[in-house]
């Protein structure tokens, strides 16, 4: 089994077998957050993307853990000068460390760090413990959120539901059929006005549909998966 975490806004934090993966640490500044960032020991890092409300303390939960940093690589490039241990992967890239692997699989979002580096964007697909876990990152809907599915079994999937930066709740419903998982943890809403939206609505939509099982986690409560 593995445990997830979810912090608020994008960030989980997926804990199995010793191993403890965090991914998109927004913690500081998230008016969400109840953990404060300086609580967490991960193992590894993991960001989907440079926007401050991912990338957030992950130099100096990194710095302070000796954690390795997993970003695409222009983000772990800028990373590595900060003197961190990184990997550094591309799209359709898996990155292996002790207790899983990540592959980082296209997302339809833009991607700018908060010191300027450029990239792509990327969605991951996470296993810890035997668990395969899609975040989808900051994605608007497109259809090849089907494929990862295709290649591995997927246990769960993170899907953002707020709207006006990613697909709102309602074209996250069809996320979620595409993406297949039995079990849907919606992301990235309520921490701003501008992606503020109806969880429990997307609850009813999904579930009535038949498509999976909706777990809307308050930020600092976890499943078992």
């Amino acid at each position: 089994m593995t445990k997830l975490t979810f912090l608020g806004q994008s960030a989980v934090l997926l804990e199995a077998g010793g191993t403890s993966v965090l991914v998109d640490p927004f913690l500081t500044g998230n008016p969400k957050a109840v953990t404060p960032a300086d609580e967490l020991s991960p193992d590894v890092i993991v960001l989907s993307h440079g926007h401050g409300d991912h990338y957030g303390d992950a130099v100096p939960i990194a710095k302070r853990t000796g954690a390795k940093v997993i970003a695409i690589v222009e983000i772990a490039n800028e990373l590595a000068e900060q003197g961190l241990d990184v990997a550094d992967p591309n799209l359709g890239g898996t990155v292996a460390f002790d207790g899983g692997w990540v592959r980082l699989v296209p997302a339809w979002h833009t991607n700018t760090t908060p010191s300027g580096t450029v990239a792509v964007a990327a969605g991951l697909v996470l296993n810890v413990g035997d668990r395969t876990i899609y975040h989808l990152g900051d994605t608007a809907l497109f259809s090849d959120l089907a494929l990862p599915g295709r290649r591995d079994s997927l246990d769960a999937a993170l899907i953002p539901i707020g709207g006006h930066y990613t697909m709102d709740r309602h074209d996250a419903v069809e996320a979620a059929r595409l993406v297949g998982a039995p079990i849907v943890v919606p992301v990235h809403y309520d921490t701003f006005p501008p992606i503020e939206t109806d969880a429990q609505a997307y609850k009813q939509d999904v579930e009535a549909a038949g498509i999976a099982r909706v777990e809307v986690l308050a930020p600092g409560t976890s499943i078992e998966i």
